[in-house]
């Protein structure tokens, strides 16, 4: 056969192939409504295990391809029913219920002191709002959590030194809703109370910091420090000799330190993500990102086939972090950030779906982010 006749036959065979694909959505609707008649669960995880055992064993060496096929069409015709009843209705209540309205915080929680790129956040999301400073993320928490704060901001992510584990492990823990981000400019400083730069001797920072310029700090010769925020460590160094910080220019004004050198991170482009957390659901109608997270079998294959009917309702994911859960061993929590919005029903429908079967599923939230 030539190429043209083989390509012809392939053709020929998908055509085949759709045909039959709709045939198979247009029944599992009709599924759905007699389950529904029944009061039957959508989802018979034992059904689907021995369908996908059978499947692989009779594809022979195509057995690992062809269970991912049959495992993908399950789960869109498992959300096609979800769809048809309305499935998701703790979720779909929380959405209807969620205010619109924008917040207006008497009080914002942040990490370290004045001058700090979290109080930099915090003051363009709520410039109306007084902050509150806390020494550590955990406090920052536990402040929403007991009515301290209204809100609590944190930095999250940064394009250079990346996840912060410690938040994302905070997140997953209370599962509060995040009602706002916004994702800044980062350029630090080396400031100082002495006035050369040869008189340094050791550099404070907060970790994530001090990894945004490890190559500059390596390249100086000089030894780093830990501190607890970038403007606790201007703080610092305006008290102790032969010592600097890295910070933002607003922390070194704040604290009367010698800026020694400027932009020193190492990526010229450094940014940093920071969110916004409550304990009420808040969805803007300009809310254009959502997030998640879930928990998934320990089977191969499962977390593909979820994050299939993502790229299958057409959703961008832009973040991904997996994290340990507490006392489980080798299990995982998925946290996800996708553009999106809950208002348009195709995107609900497959939120409601997943909240229906996937164990540990939170809703986290709907918000805009700020550049």
């Amino acid at each position: 056969m030539t190429l043209e006749e083989l390509r012809k036959q392939i053709d020929e065979i998908d055509d085949g192939i759709l045909e039959l694909f709709l045939k198979r959505m247009a029944c599992a609707k009709q599924v759905a409504e007699v389950k529904r008649q029944k009061g039957l669960p959508i989802f018979n995880e034992t059904r689907e295990l021995k369908i996908l055992d059978d499947v692989c064993r009779k594809a022979g060496e195509y057995g690992g391809q062809a269970r991912i096929l049959y495992a993908n069409l399950m789960a869109m015709s498992r959300e096609a029913q979800h769809s048809a009843l309305g499935s998701g209705t703790e979720l779909r209540q929380a959405v209807l219920k969620a205010s619109r309205f924008p917040n207006k915080p008497r009080s914002v929680a942040c990490l370290g002191e004045k001058g700090s790129y979290s109080h930099e956040a915090l003051s363009r999301l709520y410039p109306e709002a007084e902050p509150v400073f806390f020494p550590d993320f955990p406090s920052i928490f536990a402040a929403v959590e007991n009515g301290r704060a209204d809100l609590g901001v944190l930095p999250v992510e940064n394009s250079s030194a990346g996840s912060v584990n410690e938040v994302y492990d905070l997140i997953l823990k209370y599962r509060f809703s995040i009602v706002s981000a916004i994702s800044l400019s980062v350029r630090h400083c080396l400031a100082s109370r002495e006035t050369e730069l040869h008189e340094i001797q050791t550099v404070y920072s907060h970790p994530q910091a001090l990894r945004q310029c490890a190559g500059y700090l390596k390249k100086r010769g000089v030894s780093s420090a830990e501190c607890s925020s970038t403007a606790g460590a201007a703080k610092l160094a305006a008290g102790k000799r032969k010592t600097a910080a890295l910070c933002s220019e607003h922390a070194a004004a704040q604290y009367g330190l010698n800026i020694l050198d400027r932009n020193v991170q190492d990526s010229d482009g450094n940014r940093t993500r920071f969110i916004a957390i409550g304990q009420n659901l808040l969805i803007p109608p300009q809310a254009n990102k959502i997030s998640l997270c879930f928990a998934v079998p320990h089977r191969t294959g499962t977390l593909y086939t979820v994050l299939a009917r993502f790229a299958a309702s057409g959703l961008n994911l832009t973040k991904i972090e997996s994290r340990p859960i507490p006392g489980r061993n080798f299990e995982y929590d998925f946290y996800l950030d996708f553009s999106g919005s809950v208002a348009d029903p195709k995107t609900l429908d497959l939120l409601c779906a997943l909240s229906e079967e996937l164990t540990r599923f939170s809703f986290l939230g709907n918000y805009s982010e700020l550049e």
